[in-house]
């Protein structure tokens, strides 16, 4: 190569704060334990993602009480990320599917708000005679309206944690900023057993919860069926952003 010879241009381009990070997650005001594994910790994903608290979005008010009131305040937030870099937006709340077509319409970038828009998906790799089933952080606040916002059916078998011991107590009711894993991860097992005992046809599971996720391997090992989460989705979701090159 003669020395003398120009190297050809490279034009980086501007016009972010940040870059890398395609993926932009819309975070509930809390103060319980991220464990690994958990959305809120970031160790937990295999790519940058970028963060956003939703002030006054905590997980009692989204949970229990639906979200009201709160709209706007993720379309502010998921504008904020979007403007930063993000090019496509999750959510930390299964709950927030009521949000999945509003936050489509304003924010003009990919939009999952939760993990329950797998269940059609999953739906469709089983065989005849079984069906999805879902386990939720509360089956009492998990509305005909979340379901048929993330595509649903009205009669998916769904079962909470409202019963146990640690992890409705602690992630929605607040009642302390510590967390047992161990008394935790029981809850899910327990639910999950309560879940196949009532609807032995189920033969896959779908996490709604964000923060069930470091209990899904033990869970699938206790019921012997696929079990989807918060993650499953998430890596597809961030997948069809940065599909992987092959070399030849």
């Amino acid at each position: 190569m003669n020395p003398h010879t120009a190297a050809p241009s490279r034009l980086a381009r501007g016009g972010r704060a940040i870059y890398g990070a395609p993926l932009g997650i819309l975070m509930l005001e809390a103060r319980f334990p991220r464990i690994h594994g958990d959305m809120g910790h970031a160790g937990t994903w295999p790519f940058p993602v970028l963060y956003r608290v939703v002030r006054g979005a905590s997980p009692e008010r989204v949970v229990l009480q639906g979200a009201r009131g709160l709209l706007p305040d993720f379309i502010a937030a998921a504008e904020e990320l979007v403007a930063q870099g993000a090019e496509a937006i999750t959510t930390n709340c299964g709950f927030l599917s009521l949000f999945q077509q509003d936050l489509q319409a304003a924010i003009g970038v990919p939009v999952a708000t939760s993990s329950l828009l797998q269940v059609p998906w999953v739906q469709a790799t089983l065989p005849p005679g079984r069906r999805v089933g879902i386990l939720t952080v509360s089956k009492g606040s998990l509305t005909p309206a979340h379901l048929a916002a993330a595509g649903v059916p009205a009669d998916t078998p769904v079962v909470g944690t409202e019963g146990g011991r640690e992890f409705f107590r602690v992630l929605i009711r607040a009642e302390s900023e510590d967390m047992d894993v161990a008394l935790a991860e029981q809850d899910i097992l327990e639910a999950g057993r309560a879940l196949v005992a009532a609807h032995p046809e189920v033969g896959a599971v779908v996490l709604e919860c964000t923060n069930m996720p470091p209990y899904a391997a033990a869970l699938q090992a206790a019921l012997g069926r696929p079990v989807y989460d918060i993650y499953s989705l998430v890596t597809w979701f961030h997948a069809g952003l940065r599909p992987r090159r092959f070399a030849d």
